[in-house]
């Protein structure tokens, strides 16, 4: 079958799905239909912001729905009786009755090495655990989350080490492209025995939400510069500074790096320090008995400013050294 005879619905929404839709289309394979997620209310003024996903499909002239269930949209898919569904991104479980629909089964490119990080934050999580290996499989998706069997897959090296989520999930995208332009031809001419996924290795991964940014200074510097870059930009990386009794104001923090102490002073959790090159530093928990660690913070943004270095911050708010952050 040419690619451009193969009838494909896509289903996905944020930036990861969206690489992977201009890969298909790039690649002759583009979608008769684009499934994504409702418009939403995005940053501070709340305002109405298409999916990624959609503003791709709409540039390329694709047909797009956007079921607040995916099941409104069943008797227009059977209508279109598609060849195959790709997914890569859409946060809707699909019941039996999608999946029942297209000839070759629906496909989901997730971005791990299933079964590790089934679920809604992989690529975070990859970020949080420091792993130094990722990879993209596609699946031949079944109605439990990330189960199904396994039809390829490809293994990514994270050299980078300070690499952000964002950054993350480009790269897997770009691999999850040339892995599914590969796989989707052997597939729909049978060369590919689909395997099921070891259950005893499976690990899960959870919905993020806006609490879960909350920075613990408990924590090794470490953990927590793992944290700022896994949840940049969501759900974020945030602290509070108490500037009066009572009175908590929420900083975001952006970028930061690591810095051991020279000497072997016990500094209280969550202090604020001025460390060399005049940024700041917070203690944070000890990872060595004979030194600690601080979280050196070189991007910050307080609530409601604009986003700044640790230098300038400094400059305009010097009293924050000598507070501890909660």
């Amino acid at each position: 079958m040419k690619n451009e005879e193969l009838k494909i619905v896509f289903m996905g929404t944020p930036e990861f799905g969206a690489i992977i839709l201009e890969g298909l289309v790039k690649n002759g394979y583009k979608p008769v239909l684009v499934i994504t997620e409702p418009d939403k209310p995005v940053g501070r003024k709340q305002i109405i912001t298409p999916s990624p996903v959609k503003v791709l499909a709409e540039r390329y002239k694709i047909s797009v729905k956007q079921p607040e269930k995916i099941l409104d949209l069943k008797s227009e898919i059977i209508n279109l009786n598609p060849d195959l569904v790709v997914v890569a991104g859409y946060r809707q479980v699909l019941p039996k009755e999608i999946l029942d629909i297209p000839k070759y089964g629906c496909l989901n490119v997730h971005p791990s090495l299933l079964p590790k990080y089934r679920g809604a934050s992989p690529i975070q999580y990859a970020i949080l655990n420091g792993d130094e290996e990722s990879g993209v499989t596609i699946i031949l998706m079944d109605e439990k989350i990330d189960h199904g069997k396994t039809i390829s897959n490809i293994q990514y090296q994270i050299s980078n080490k300070k690499i952000t989520h964002l950054e993350l999930a480009r790269e897997l995208a770009e691999l999850g492209v040339k892995l599914l332009i590969d796989t989707i031809p052997n597939w729909v001419n049978g060369k590919i025995k689909p395997e099921s996924q070891d259950e005893s290795k499976a690990t899960y991964t959870k919905i993020l939400k806006k609490e879960d940014g909350k920075i613990d200074w408990e924590k090794s510097a470490q953990e927590i510069e793992r944290q700022i870059r896994a949840f940049n930009p969501w759900p974020g990386s945030f602290t509070f500074w108490q500037i009066l009794k009572g009175t908590l104001i929420r900083i975001k923090i952006l970028q930061a790096r690591i810095f051991k102490s020279p000497d072997h002073k016990i500094y209280p959790i969550g202090k604020v320090l001025v460390v060399p090159q005049n940024e700041i530093g917070v203690g944070c928990r000890r990872r060595y008995p004979a030194s600690q660690e601080f979280l050196v913070i070189e991007k910050l943004q307080l609530e409601g400013k604009k986003e700044t270095d640790s230098e300038e911050f400094l400059r305009g708010y010097p009293d924050f050294i000598g507070t501890i952050l909660m």
